[in-house]
């Protein structure tokens, strides 16, 4: 089976190379920007042509969160209208396409763990970052008769900016003092994304499905357990969002429901605790 993959060199990206190289069954054809700017329809679509794969997974994405609130054309650009020129490319081959969302695109409202088929937020109570992802769904549903949307949140690996990698060097810099103790998510480790992800191609999977490691906490949790785990000795205090204000609004409640994504694959992703475990032994 061919894989033709986007954004190869991301955090995500980078952690699906691996995980594809495990399995003799796909071949890849890994890009990142520099072969494939999925801005450019025309290029996009050259290159599936020429590719003729079988599927498609589009990890390119505009993710800086707060840099999209002063760059909201760029972002809506790469994560609105890229992600519809790939699909379009994809639809055309006849190739499946798996598409990566967040749960940016939701109000951050819910109380319990957030269903495929929950409604999105409306812009205004959105980031620019989630406008610009509800706009990728939505050029992609267009463009294609049965794309795979995988709607992920909180997610951190080994090959790019994340929680763990900033959280642990600023204790070891003696500049960790606060975390935010308001917002509740599922960690998600970009391994276990791409183990499922996998599963889901696998599966034949398509529709609306959430992915992420299983259970929930707060950042100020998370980090708490970061630390444990790091062997840093670095006493923290939660505080509010309100304390600790950033650019681009964060979803105050960002759990995803994981049902439809156990139901098609008979998998339920193992636990956050265990994931960033995980992530650590994989490190030393």
């Amino acid at each position: 089976m061919k894989i033709f993959l986007t954004g190869a060199n991301g955090l995500l990206g980078t952690a699906m190379v691996r995980e594809l190289a495990r399995h003799d069954a796909y071949s890849l054809v890994a890009t990142d920007r520099a072969e494939v700017d999925i801005t450019n329809a025309d290029a996009t679509h050259k290159a599936i042509v020429d590719a003729r794969p079988d599927w498609v997974i589009n990890c390119a994405a505009f993710t800086r969160v707060d840099d999209c609130e002063t760059n909201e054309a760029l972002a809506c650009d790469v994560n609105g209208e890229g992600a519809g020129n790939l699909a379009a490319a994809a639809a055309h081959v006849g190739a499946g396409l798996v598409h990566i969302s967040t749960d940016y695109i939701f109000d951050g409202t819910a109380t319990s763990p957030i269903p495929v088929d929950t409604i999105p937020g409306s812009p205004e109570q959105l980031s620019t970052y989630g406008r610009s992802k509800l706009l990728g769904e939505q050029r992609v549903r267009s463009n294609h008769p049965s794309p795979t949307i995988v709607r992920t949140a909180w997610l951190y690996g080994h090959d790019g900016p994340c929680f763990p990698n900033a959280i642990t060097r600023l204790a070891t810099e003696g500049k960790l003092r606060k975390v935010v103790h308001d917002q509740r998510g599922s960690p998600t480790f970009a391994n276990d994304l791409a183990d499922g992800i996998i599963r889901l191609i696998h599966a034949k999977g398509t529709g609306n499905v959430h992915l992420v490691n299983d259970g929930q906490c707060t950042w100020f949790e998370f980090a708490n357990e970061i630390l444990r785990l790091a062997g840093i000795d670095c006493p923290i205090e939660p505080c509010t969002t309100a304390e600790f204000p950033r650019p681009a609004k964060r979803p105050a409640y960002s759990v995803l429901d994981l049902s439809r994504y156990e139901s098609l694959t008979t998998h339920r992703p193992r636990s956050w605790q265990a994931a960033i475990a995980a992530y650590f032994d994989a490190a030393t």
